[in-house]
C-alpha cells in the first residue's frame, strides 16, 4: 500500500507543514493574532507518533506577534512534554527575542520544597532563635557603650529630644494608662468583694486591692501599655527612617543614630514608666475604693486606715522597682527592631508587630522571674 503523503495546512497568509519522515515541522507565513483561531485548530491535529527528536523550522516567518510567538512556544512545550527533543532553526533575532520574553513568562513555577519533619523544623526555628538573639545582645551591648560614654560626658545628652520623648511616653500616657489601672482597680475589687462578704472580712478589700496593684498588676499593666504604645512608635519611626535612608544619612554627616535615636527614648522611658506605675497605683487603689463604699459599705476613711497597715513599704518599692527595667527592656527592642528593617515599607508593620510581641512576653517572663527572686529572698 503507497505510503501516504505528509498532512499541509494552509491558513490564510499562514503555513504549517509537517514532515514526519524527516522529524521536520515548517512554520511560514504571518503568525500573527489574526491567524491564531484557525493556527491553533491545525496544531491540534499534529501527529507526534513514530519520531523522538524533530526540527522546527521557522525560517519562512513573515510576521510574529506576542499572540503567535505564544502559539509558538506552547507547540515547544507539547513536544517536550511528550518525550520528544525540539531543535529550533532559522528563526530571526527579533522573532527569537520575543519567543524568549514569552518563554520567560510562562517559566515553570519554583518546585515546592521538600516536607520538613518536626524536629527539623524545631532546629530551623531554634537556630533563627539563638541568631536574633545574639543580635539583640550585641544591639544592647552598642547601646550599652554609648550609654555610659554620654554619662561620662552629659554634653552629648541631646536634652531637646529627651523631653519631647519623656513627654510622648510619659505625660501623653496619663489618660489610657489611668483609665485602665482605674478599671483594673475596679475589676479586682468587684470580684472579691463578693467572696469577702460571705465571710464578713469587708475589711480586708484594702489588703487584696492594695497588694495586687501595688505589688503585681500596676507595674505589669503599665508596662503592657507602654510596650504597645510607645514601643511600637520606636520600631514604626526607626524602621521609617531606615527605609528613606535617614539613618543612613545620619552616618554619613557623622551622627551616631544611637545618640540621636536610642538613647533619648531609653532614658525618658525609664524615667517616665516609674512615675507611670506610681499614677496606675493610686488610679488602681482609688477604684478599689469605689467598690468597697459601694458593694461593701467600706467608707474611705477605714480602707486607708486598713491600707497603711496591708501594704508595706517594701512592697510599694518592688513594684516601682520593676519599672526601669521594663521599660529598658522596652526602649531595646522597640529601636533594635527599628534598625533590623529592609528596604521595605511592608517590613516596617512586621517589625513593629514583632517589636509589641517580644516586649510583651519578655516583660511578662521578666515579672515570673522578680516573683521567683523575691519568693527565695523571702521579700
Amino acid at each position: 500500500m503507497p505510503r501516504a503523503a505528509p498532512p499541509t495546512i494552509h491558513v490564510q497568509r499562514a503555513q504549517f507543514e509537517q514532515d514526519s519522515a524527516r522529524g521536520e515541522l515548517r512554520c511560514s507565513g504571518a503568525w500573527t493574532l489574526n491567524h491564531l483561531a484557525t493556527l491553533e485548530s491545525a496544531l491540534t491535529r499534529l501527529d507526534l507518533r513514530g519520531r523522538a527528536d524533530w526540527v522546527l523550522d521557522a525560517g519562512d516567518l513573515t510576521a510574529l506577534d506576542t499572540a503567535g510567538a505564544w502559539l509558538l512556544h506552547r507547540t515547544c512545550e507539547r513536544l517536550r512534554q511528550a518525550g520528544a527533543t525540539i531543535e529550533l532553526r532559522g528563526l530571526r533575532a527579533g522573532h527569537a527575542a520575543l519567543l524568549e520574553m514569552i518563554a520567560a513568562q510562562h517559566a515553570p513555577a519554583e518546585p515546592v520544597p521538600p516536607h520538613r519533619s518536626l524536629l527539623e523544623r524545631i532546629g530551623r526555628v531554634a537556630v533563627a532563635g539563638v541568631a536574633q538573639l545574639v543580635l539583640f545582645l550585641n544591639f544592647v551591648g552598642q547601646t550599652s557603650v554609648a550609654l555610659l560614654r554620654s554619662l561620662a560626658q552629659p554634653r552629648r545628652i541631646r536634652g531637646h529630644e529627651f523631653l519631647h520623648e519623656l513627654q510622648l511616653a510619659g505625660f501623653n500616657a496619663l489618660p489610657i494608662t489611668g483609665l485602665l489601672s482605674f478599671l483594673m482597680g475596679v475589676v479586682i475589687a468587684y470580684q472579691g468583694a463578693t467572696q469577702l462578704a460571705r465571710y464578713g472580712a469587708n475589711i480586708f478589700i484594702a489588703d487584696l486591692v492594695g497588694l495586687s496593684m501595688l505589688r503585681e498588676l500596676a507595674p505589669l499593666m503599665t508596662a503592657v501599655i507602654i510596650a504597645g504604645r510607645s514601643g511600637s512608635a520606636y520600631t514604626a519611626q526607626i524602621g521609617t527612617m531606615v527605609v528613606t535612608e535617614e539613618v543612613d544619612a545620619l552616618r554619613t554627616i557623622g551622627i551616631a543614630p544611637l545618640d540621636l535615636l536610642v538613647l533619648p527614648k531609653l532614658l525618658a522611658l525609664m524615667i517616665a514608666l516609674p512615675l507611670l506605675t506610681v499614677y496606675s497605683d493610686v488610679l488602681g487603689v482609688i477604684g478599689g475604693m469605689v467598690i468597697a463604699k459601694t458593694q461593701l459599705a467600706v467608707n474611705p476613711a477605714d480602707f486607708l486606715e486598713r491600707f497603711e497597715k496591708a501594704v508595706s513599704l517594701s512592697s510599694y518599692m518592688i513594684g516601682i522597682g520593676k519599672a526601669p527595667v521594663f521599660a529598658a527592656l522596652i526602649a531595646l527592642i522597640g529601636c533594635h527592631q527599628g534598625f533590623q528593617v529592609g528596604g521595605s515599607a511592608d517590613d516596617v508593620g512586621r517589625q513593629t508587630t514583632v517589636s509589641v510581641v517580644q516586649s510583651i512576653f519578655l516583660v511578662i517572663v521578666v515579672d515570673a522571674l522578680f516573683s521567683v527572686i523575691f519568693s527565695w529572698l523571702d521579700i
